[in-house]
């Protein structure tokens, strides 16, 4: 059955091809996470001058630390001399400088190149010329957003821009206060399937009613098939007998202050592309950021945000956890089920898309823009259903 001859209620997916291809995962890594601004860090991760994390951006490792004038700066993870990884581990903490551990190259936290063996007798080394590359950074929602292009797009239409197109202004998003929270929990996951399949799962509820019934008993309206970002603006409402975002549906914690009465007792999801899910409830709020490592494996490291006064007197945040705890080893071992098929001949030309899940074709098309002409990725175009 060919794309043409689909039902008018049905939309063509990507072909298979588009979560296997090493070479079509290459493409995504120069103009996708490479390109655009990424998201890496939690800010208070980097607590004090010579924190340090790193982290693989696209094909490159990156190393964001903060300054001794408390400003956070990041840098290719490379010294300029032979090329090693200056940073190994993913994080640590250096008193004033970072050492290459080959020659011992030196960078100060700014990146200048402050000691060198025989260093004094190379007068014509600039310190800054061979100091560290520096990479484009930005501080927003209490998260470190990091950008490798040479010339980075616009921060507030890139990153900002997804977030106004979902719920329809800023305002609604910077009323959760996220940058005055605290970490409750963070958890990592590593999933065996590509980051898109990821993407999409999260933008759609078609699945909800058959694989979350802890998330729909809360969230009711979830059980029709239709997901908070299928509308612009709109939030889940709490069903009638439901206290709390809890696995039991229990009371919650302490209220985020600056929520206002029409937030409340609702859930807001937010896909900010390409790698941010944020999940917005009256008394907490979930970050997900991803690193896709390969065509069939991502990172995801997802923070659990509380009112500081509930992380110091560290309340019991368990069952509010656990609900999106489940939703996302639900969500994961879907994708997980989803990726040995990409590779089937069954789906060479992919699936399709019903009504509820028709969003989702924006964001197929967004990644074929991103890649360029299809001159520029052999093999690779939109493709037919394949039904065997």
């Amino acid at each position: 059955m060919t794309t043409s001859s689909l039902p008018e209620s049905l939309i063509a997916t990507l072909p298979g091809d588009h979560y296997t291809s090493q070479e079509l995962f290459r493409l995504e890594q120069e103009h996708i996470f490479e390109s655009m601004w990424f998201c890496v860090a939690r800010s208070a991760d980097l607590d004090r001058p010579g924190r340090y994390r790193t982290f693989q951006v696209g094909r490159e490792s990156v190393l964001v630390t903060r300054s001794r004038d408390r400003t956070v700066r990041a840098f290719f993870n490379v010294c300029r001399h032979r090329g090693a990884q200056l940073c190994t581990q993913p994080s640590g903490e250096v008193k004033r400088a970072f050492q290459c551990p080959y020659h011992a190259w030196t960078y100060d936290l700014e990146g200048k190149l402050v000691a060198a063996p025989n260093l004094t007798k190379m007068p014509d080394i600039g310190r800054t010329e061979f100091g560290l590359v520096p990479v484009q950074v930005r501080e927003w929602l209490g998260y470190v957003w990091v950008c490798l292009a040479d010339d980075p797009p616009s921060f507030e239409e890139q990153v900002v821009g997804d977030v106004v197109a979902r719920l329809g202004d800023a305002e609604v998003i910077e009323r959760y206060s996220i940058e005055e929270l605290d970490v409750g929990r963070r958890i990592v996951y590593d999933v065996a399937a590509n980051w898109k399949l990821i993407v999409e799962n999260f933008m759609e509820c078609y699945h909800c009613a058959t694989i979350h019934p802890e998330l729909t008993e809360v969230l009711p309206e979830f059980a029709d098939g239709y997901a908070a970002q299928y509308f612009v603006g709109h939030g889940a409402e709490f069903g009638a007998d439901v206290k709390g975002f809890t696995v039991d549906g229990s009371e919650g914690l302490d209220r985020i202050p600056t929520v206002t009465p029409a937030q409340d007792r609702r859930y807001y999801a937010i896909t900010i592309r390409p790698q941010v899910f944020v999940n917005l409830v009256p008394d907490h709020v979930i970050l997900h950021r991803m690193y896709p490592v390969a065509a069939d494996r991502t990172i995801v490291e997802c923070d659990w945000l509380y009112l500081k006064d509930v992380v110091a007197r560290d309340e019991d945040i368990s069952r509010s956890v656990e609900l999106f705890h489940r939703v996302n080893t639900q969500d994961f071992a879907a994708c997980e089920r989803c990726q040995p098929a990409m590779g089937s001949r069954l789906y060479a030309g992919g699936g399709v898309l019903v009504p509820s899940e028709h969003h989702i074709a924006a964001f197929h098309e967004w990644v074929l823009d991103r890649l360029g002409p299809p001159s520029g990725r052999a093999g690779v175009s939109r493709g037919s259903r394949g039904d065997g």
